[in-house]
This record gives structure tokens, C-alpha cells and sequence, in this order.
């Protein structure tokens, strides 16, 4: 009688190739963590015993997800951002926590999440991975990560939204004053990345600030780093938030609809928290595809009631009033990185319907004050 062998259950092919790697306390000590993972790394020093790094040849990571890498290559970036933004040096052979992300920054890098947990690059000094599609032709390659793994936690990859404090969809935890107005919300845009946008931001809360307004603000698209942020803290805002406190890295190559629900949300938090105004930053420039589609956005025009324009010259600014004021936008003033040049705001200033103001003085309490809706 033919004796049939019992199949014995074998392991597949993505478990035999996994590589775990437990976190122990000392391990968690010495990965550099970046801005970007800043509330991932908080658990992780709380609780390393909960944590893997875990690594298999079909992972294919998503926007969002933590990564730990080893610097192989230094190259554009030669420091990462602390979680508390302290520009930290790194050397080849360290471990680092980063996000992956894709970017947009005409100045850099165009980058994409890879597919897979090869070589990537840094993109961001703020802490994104990411694989570099193009980039500027005057700066140095990126800096050069191998990926040894994706960090989980309790048998599910690790996002940035899971720790991340606040959500689009949630309702702010403060508690709003009964028949309370939205404080006035002002935006600033720019012609482009570079263009001035965050300093003319921290001027003018500077300015609110010396009127004797509490002021809010926020940054609710661009690339996760903690300048822009501290800056705004600097200036004297007494609520500072951005986009990776809702738990993303960056904002590029969101789906439009959550872009709109982040700058939506953002407002939200920062009116709840009482402020005599609330001023919000969009990043890059009005060409940028999450921006433009949100200026023709109803929902923009609904929750923002003026804008500050930045612009680099006159050109830029008036076809940024052009395309601002077709918008149906309210344009309160232009400054940025023009007025820099007394030449350049009155080329600008001879062709504008709109106020050009320089960037230091919206400082001034009076001209900050100004620039209020009066509705």
C-alpha cells in the first residue's frame, strides 16, 4: 500500500527573507532622530521594548511611514534637524530616524517615496527620505541612505499619523467660547520657495504682537522642518502649529481633498485657542499644484479673509496680484524678498494697485494693524 507523506507547512518566501531587529534603550539612545519623527521618537525613548525595525523584500513603504537608515554618503545635507530643531551633524555610519515623503522644491528636489527599501536619499534636512527624480542644477547631490528597516510597533508599521497630535478630522481639543467669532485669518503666499514667505509671516505677527494682539499661526503646506515654526514662535505667536503635527511629512502628492481639509483644520485649531487673529503660511508657489487649485477653492475664500503676497521681483508681484485678484482674493500688501531692493519695490509699486511694504516693516505695529480685514 502507497504511503501518501503528510505536507509539512513550510515558510514563505517574505518570512524566511525578514529581518527582524528588536529596540533596546541604548539603541534608542543613539538613533538620530529627525524634526520630522519627533513624536514617534518621544515613544520610542518611553517605550523602546516596543519597537522593530523590521525589513522584507516585498515592503513598499508609503508617505508617512518611519524608516531606520544608516547615512552612507553625505552630500547636499550634512545635518538633520533635532526634534527640538537643533541642526545636528551627522557622519557617515550613523543611524538615523527619518519619514519617507515626496518633495517639491523647484531650488532642490522633485522626489517620490521609492517602491521598496533600497537606497533612498535625504531630501529634506528636516527628515524625509525619498527618491530623487531631479533637482537644481547649482546644488550638490543628496545625501545617501540605506534603509535597514521600517520601525513597528505591536505587529503594524509605524506612521507619523499614529502619534501625530492633532487630526483633520478631529475637532479642536479646546474648548471654543460659546457664539464665538473666527478671529480674522490672514495667508502668505509667494511667487515661489525662496521668495521671502516665512520671514514676511514672522514680521507681520510681529507687528500684531506690538499692537497688542495674541496671534496664532501655522504653516499648512511645504516640507516638514522646524524653521519656519520657531520663527513664527520667535516673532511672538503664542500658538505655533504646522503640517507634521497632523502627521505629515510633507504635503506634495497629498490627495487635493486632504490638503483642503489640513488648511481647513489648521485654521480651526488656531482660532479655538482664543487668538486676536491667525495668520497662515502656504508654501511654494501659486503655480504649485496644491496651491492652485486651492485659491480657486471656495473653502479657501470662506475661511481666509486677506492675503500678503511675497514676491522676489516686479514681475513676480504683479502677475501674483493678477492671478490673486482672479481669484476673487482680497490682497492686503506685497512684500518679501523685493523690498529688499528700494529700486525693485518702487518698479513694482509703479505697476501695482495693491501697497508694497517692506518686509521689516510690518513690524511696525501700525502698519501690521493695517492690514486687518475691516469687516
Amino acid at each position: 500500500m502507497a504511503i501518501i507523506a503528510e505536507s509539512l507547512p513550510t515558510q514563505t518566501t517574505a518570512a524566511r527573507n525578514e529581518v527582524q531587529q528588536q529596540i533596546d534603550a541604548q539603541r534608542a539612545r543613539t538613533i538620530r532622530a529627525a524634526y520630522t519623527t519627533r513624536f514617534v521618537a518621544a515613544e520610542m525613548q518611553r517605550n523602546p521594548q516596543d519597537f522593530q525595525v523590521v525589513r522584507r523584500a516585498n515592503m513598499a513603504p508609503r508617505a508617512g511611514d518611519v524608516v531606520i537608515a544608516t547615512v552612507t554618503e553625505l552630500g547636499k545635507h550634512t545635518r538633520l534637524q533635532s526634534p527640538v530643531s537643533r541642526r545636528q551633524l551627522m557622519f557617515v555610519g550613523q543611524e538615523i530616524m527619518v519619514a519617507y515623503g515626496d518633495r517639491y522644491a523647484p531650488d532642490q528636489f522633485l522626489a517620490h517615496v521609492p517602491q521598496n527599501l533600497g537606497p533612498c536619499q535625504l531630501v529634506a534636512g528636516g527628515g524625509v527620505a525619498s527618491e530623487v527624480i531631479e533637482q537644481h542644477a547649482s546644488i550638490d547631490m543628496a545625501t545617501q541612505l540605506q534603509p535597514t528597516g521600517l520601525l513597528m510597533r505591536h505587529g503594524k508599521v509605524v506612521n507619523l499619523a499614529d502619534f501625530a497630535p492633532l487630526g483633520i478630522e478631529d475637532d479642536s481639543p479646546r474648548p471654543a467660547q460659546a457664539g464665538a467669532q473666527r478671529p480674522p485669518v490672514i495667508a502668505v503666499l509667494g511667487t515661489s520657495m525662496n521668495s521671502g514667505k516665512s520671514t514676511t509671516l514672522g514680521c507681520l505677527v510681529n507687528g500684531l504682537v506690538n499692537s497688542g494682539m495674541a496671534v496664532a499661526a501655522g504653516k499648512a503646506t511645504g516640507t516638514g522642518a522646524g524653521n519656519d515654526p520657531d520663527l513664527f514662535t520667535d516673532a511672538g505667536a503664542f500658538s505655533v502649529c504646522d503640517f507634521t503635527d497632523f502627521g505629515f511629512p510633507t504635503t506634495y502628492r497629498l490627495d487635493y481633498e486632504t490638503v483642503r481639509d489640513l488648511l481647513v483644520a489648521m485654521i480651526r485649531e488656531q482660532s479655538a485657542t482664543g487668538a486676536d487673529a491667525v495668520v497662515i503660511e502656504i508654501a511654494d508657489g501659486l503655480f504649485q499644484g496644491e496651491t492652485s487649485r486651492l485659491l480657486l477653492d471656495p473653502v479657501f475664500s470662506e475661511h481666509v479673509d486677506r492675503v500678503l503676497f511675497s514676491a522676489q521681483d516686479a514681475l513676480g508681484a504683479l502677475a501674483g496680484e493678477r492671478i490673486l485678484r482672479e481669484a476673487g482674493l482680497d490682497v492686503a500688501a506685497v512684500s518679501g524678498v523685493l523690498t529688499a531692493s528700494p529700486l525693485a519695490a518702487k518698479e513694482a509699486q509703479s505697476q501695482l494697485a495693491t501697497p508694497v511694504i517692506g518686509t521689516f516693516d510690518l513690524c511696525q505695529a501700525e502698519v501690521a494693524a493695517a492690514l486687518l480685514p475691516t469687516h
